[in-house]
């Protein structure tokens, strides 16, 4: 699983349109079971996501999809994590690692 951290990098201000194809392609992540949690860093400008069941490769390819981050609004941030231990409700996580 990954931890992604999406930091704003000083360059032009997301519009409405990217924020919209983000938030679609944020939709898409989950949709199709990938993504397990996103939202805004507390206290900072930027969010972060919470993925499983891909490599490492195919996040990156996913990540380059984000239309903030193919324009340079943000930067990203990827820590790979192997969970050892889990909350039961969480136990489909030790078993979808790729």
């Amino acid at each position: 699983m990954f931890m992604v951290r999406l930091t704003m990098t000083g360059n032009p201000a997301p519009t409405p349109e990217w924020m919209a194809e983000h938030k679609a392609w944020l939709q898409q992540g989950f949709a199709e079971g990938c993504f397990l949690a996103s939202g805004n860093l507390t206290g900072q400008a930027g969010g972060g996501i919470l993925v499983h069941g891909l490599s490492e490769t195919a996040l990156q390819q996913r990540l380059a999809q984000d239309p903030l981050v193919a324009q340079g609004v943000v930067s990203v941030t990827v820590i790979g994590m192997t969970p050892a231990k889990v909350d039961p409700r969480l136990d489909f996580l030790l078993a979808a690692q790729p």
